[in-house]
C-alpha cells in the first residue's frame, strides 16, 4: 500500500501538507507572535507588513495568530467529526452487510431516511439547540455524516461474508461478534480509510458553514468559518480579512480530498496488476 502511495505524487505531496499545516496550529501558543484575542485599537484593519505578516482585524488582533489557533478548533472538529461518522457508519454497515434479511432493510431504510434529510438545514435546526462548542459541534456534525460510510461499507462486507476464510471461522465456532470484528472490519478496512479521510474535509466545511452562519463556535474562540463571518462586511474594503481564512479552508480540504484520492489507488489491491 505505501508502495503505491508514494507513487501518487499529489497525495504525498497533499499528506506533507496537512501534516505541516495540523503542527503548526497545534503549536500555535509557541509560534504565534501574539495572543488571539489581543485587541489593538492602535492598528485595526491594517493590511500585511512586517509587523502583522497577515494584517489585522477590526479590533486590531493579529491575523496570522487567529488563523493558526482557528486552525486547532477547525480541524480538531473535522477529525473528531470524522471518526464519530465514521465508526458508527461502519457498524451500520458492517451489520447490514453481515446479517442481511430484516437487519439490512431496517438499517438500510433508516440510512435513506436520513439521507434524504438535508444536512446543512438540519445541522442548523440542531445547532440552534446546543451549547456552540468544539464537543458538540463535532458530534452533531458526526452523526449526520455515516450514511455514504455504511453504505460503501455494506457493499463491501455483502462480497467478504462470502469469503472461504468466514466460512471456515464459522466452521471453527467464531460468534458473528467475533467475525464481524476479527475478519470482517479489518478487510473492508481500504473503503472505511478512505471515507474517514474524506469526512475530514466534508466536516471541515460543514463546521465553517454553521461558523459563518453565526451558529458555530462563538467569538472570541477562532475558527476559520467565524473569522469568515466577521469579515463579511469588509470582504471588498479589507479582502485579507477573508482571503487568507478562506484560503486555510481551501488548502486544507483540498489536501485532505487529495490524499483521499490517493489512498483509494493505494488501498486498491488491483492497482497493483495495471
Amino acid at each position: 500500500m505505501w508502495r503505491r502511495l508514494k507513487r501518487h505524487r499529489l497525495a504525498i505531496a497533499s499528506l506533507i501538507g496537512v501534516v505541516v499545516i495540523s503542527l503548526l496550529c497545534l503549536a500555535a501558543p509557541l509560534l504565534a507572535p501574539f495572543d488571539f484575542d489581543q485587541i489593538d485599537l492602535a492598528n485595526i484593519r491594517q493590511p500585511p507588513s512586517f509587523a502583522h505578516w497577515l494584517g489585522t482585524d477590526d479590533l486590531g488582533r493579529d491575523l496570522l495568530t487567529r488563523i493558526l489557533y482557528g486552525g486547532r478548533v477547525s480541524i480538531l472538529i473535522g477529525l473528531l467529526a470524522a471518526v464519530i461518522g465514521t465508526s458508527f457508519g461502519s457498524l451500520v454497515g458492517a451489520a447490514s452487510g453481515f446479517y442481511g434479511g430484516w437487519v439490512d432493510n431496517l438499517l438500510m431504510r433508516m440510512t435513506d431516511v436520513v439521507y434524504s434529510i438535508p444536512t446543512l438545514p438540519l445541522l442548523i435546526v440542531l445547532a440552534s439547540y446546543t451549547q456552540a462548542d468544539a464537543a458538540s459541534m463535532s458530534i452533531t456534525i458526526g452523526v449526520l455524516s455515516w450514511m455514504a460510510t455504511a453504505r460503501v461499507v455494506r457493499g463491501e462486507v455483502l462480497t467478504i461474508r462470502e469469503m472461504e476464510y468466514i466460512e471456515a471461522a464459522r466452521s471453527l465456532g467464531a460468534t458473528n461478534a467475533r467475525i464481524i470484528t476479527r475478519h470482517v472490519l479489518p478487510n473492508a478496512m481500504g473503503p472505511i480509510v478512505v471515507g474517514a479521510t474524506l469526512a475530514v474535509g466534508n466536516a471541515i466545511i460543514l463546521e465553517s458553514s454553521l461558523s459563518f452562519l453565526g451558529l458555530g463556535v462563538q467569538p472570541p474562540t477562532p475558527t476559520w468559518g467565524n473569522m469568515l463571518m466577521d469579515a463579511q462586511a469588509t470582504m471588498s474594503s479589507q479582502p485579507w480579512l477573508s482571503i487568507f481564512p478562506g484560503l486555510a479552508i481551501l488548502l486544507v480540504v483540498l489536501a485532505v480530498n487529495f490524499l483521499g484520492d490517493g489512498l483509494q489507488d493505494a488501498l486498491d489491491p488491483r492497482a497493483e496488476t495495471r
